[in-house]
């Protein structure tokens, strides 16, 4: 495995010159040999310029065509998965079992984009028949579908440094569209960037495209990635990461000349409610379901449960001191990065100096290896409604217990919070039917509702939605998982008594692709 360290600016290596840097190993804090150069700001312009020039001969690709090259992605990233599944835990501390897991699910993405792409539709093909002799007006023929929007600045995330990264889902469902990606690398993770990088880079070779529909830039989003967004060439931004990152990055595609929209999923506590049958009938489970919940990948998931609303009362109780212990028989572990495990600290500290929070279950953090630990909290719905802090994210293996009164101060409690990716009811069948006040509560604070399960865990499907209100994501009509992804990389687009032989395939009389399309306010797949 050897890594040249530079970034990939469509077919050619940028130079080994200027400033470098060097992945860390979160679990021994030291540097792995293997210098990597930030990109300069020539690199920057040459890979947002030859995105630029590929757009138009990219965007023209079939379906047939587009599918192919994903697929070949898949594939190139499946022959380095040797290389792919050492690094990643030399990089993140994650184990190689789940490197090999989440290589699994950013090819598995690959396929779906390619399995949707060669439907055909994702384009949403809509046809309406010319009525020349309609009176007073004559109604003209008009044809309309989803076009891409141009090429898309990508940014690699820290928690999942493959299906949130080079090669993830950002990168696929903008290439599903026909929009160039260049990606900015997570400067946490340069060498597992490098390796998925190549491969995109091999895949576009080997499918005949040009050589700008893909590139990758080392460095930090500070250095390279808001220069990127500056260009006039980039017309859209994904990014995974902090509430900090995402906004700053959102003002600065607002303020450009042409502003751009950002697609930027950010932070979440994904509430709990849990209902009384539920304590009642399976407190104990509840609590180890949670724990497992709240631990899983030492807690570094967006959809982490950060708040859990329950009920006052000795069932409450019971159930507090049952998580606590569960809690505190778990294990921490390395965070990601040293960065992580700061802000870890200091949100779990924040919560111990408070007066109207009782700390239940604790480990102390050991920031000198990047260890983090399990904290509980506990505090009233009361103290929540009058700080709003007491519900903002600690990134890690914590949560906070929110003890309510009545429906009433449950709801007030809801209505309180900003907005989130996931909501989960724990209920009972005592508990039915559901409240709709509950649920109308829930909908309106997150973009999926889990019922008696809990929030980690994201299917990758065509039903899936990944995203929320602000400021879960700084557009909540949208997901970042799921095939309605490509979505956000696409704009509508009318022709308007276009000759028939100038038309896209997917708006042709006969439908030669062969789509559902809504012809005349039918939908008709003929």
């Amino acid at each position: 495995m050897t890594f040249l360290g530079r970034s990939l600016i469509g077919t050619s290596d940028a130079a080994a010159s200027g400033q470098s840097f060097h992945a860390m190993n979160p679990a021994t804090g030291t540097e792995l040999p293997e210098p990597f150069y930030i990109a300069t700001p020539e690199d920057i312009d040459r890979a947002a310029s030859l995105a630029a020039e590929a757009f138009p001969v990219y965007a023209a690709t079939s379906p047939t065509e587009r599918a192919a090259f994903l697929r070949a992605i898949a594939d190139e990233m499946e022959a380095s998965r040797s290389d792919i599944a050492a690094r990643v835990p030399l990089e993140t501390a994650l184990p190689e079992g789940r490197a090999n897991g989440e290589l699994g699910r950013t090819i598995g993405q690959l396929r779906m984009f390619a399995d949707l792409v060669e439907e055909g539709s994702w384009v949403d093909a809509r046809l309406e028949t010319a009525l020349p002799d309609r009176a007073p007006v004559p109604k003209p023929d008009l044809r309309s579908m989803r076009i891409p929007i141009g090429p898309v600045a990508v940014f690699g995330a820290s928690n999942f440094p493959l299906a949130f990264s080079v090669a993830g889902g950002d990168t696929a469902s903008a290439l599903a569209s026909g929009c160039p990606v260049v990606c900015v690398a997570h400067y946490a993770h340069p060498g597992v960037s490098e390796l998925a990088g190549r491969a995109i880079r091999r895949a576009v070779a080997s499918s005949g495209l040009p050589e700008g529909v893909f590139s990758m830039l080392q460095g930090t989003g500070q250095e390279v990635g808001v220069p990127l967004v500056d260009h006039p060439a980039i017309k859209a931004v994904g990014f995974t990461g902090s509430r900090f990152g995402g906004l700053a990055l959102a003002r600065r595609a607002a303020d450009r000349p042409e502003p751009i929209p950002v697609f930027a999923e950010m932070s979440s506590i994904n509430p709990i409610v849990v209902l009384k049958g539920a304590l009642s009938q399976r407190s104990d489970a509840l609590a180890q379901g949670l724990a497992g919940s709240v631990s899983m990948g030492i807690g570094q998931f967006c959809t982490n449960p950060g708040v859990v609303l329950v009920p006052e009362g000795d069932e409450g109780e019971a159930f507090s001191a049952s998580f606590a212990a569960q809690m505190d028989a778990s294990k921490g572990g390395t965070a990601l990065h040293a960065g992580i495990a700061r802000a870890y600290d200091e949100a779990t500290r924040g919560r111990t100096a408070r007066a109207d929070v009782d700390t239940i279950a604790s480990t102390d953090n050991e920031l000198i290896t990047s260890r983090i630990n399990p904290w509980v909290f506990r505090t009233t719905a009361a103290a929540l409604l009058s700080d709003q802090d007491l519900a903002s994210e600690a990134f890690g293996p914590s949560t906070t217990l929110v003890t309510y009164r009545d429906d009433q101060e449950l709801y007030r409690v809801l209505y309180s919070l900003e907005g989130q990716l996931t909501t989960t009811i724990q209920c009972a069948d005592s508990d039915l039917p559901l409240n709709s006040a509950l649920v109308h509560a829930l909908q309106q604070r997150s973009g999926r509702l889990i019922i008696n399960g809990f929030p980690t865990g994201v299917e990758v499907c065509q039903a899936m939605v990944h995203g929320g209100p602000y400021p879960a994501t700084t557009d909540g009509r949208t997901t970042s998982v799921g095939t309605a992804a490509i979505e956000r990389f696409t704009r509508p687009f009318c022709f308007q008594a276009m000759p028939h032989a100038a038309l896209p395939a997917a708006l042709q009389d006969g439908n030669p692709l062969g789509i559902w399309r809504l012809v005349d306010g039918k939908r008709v797949n003929a």
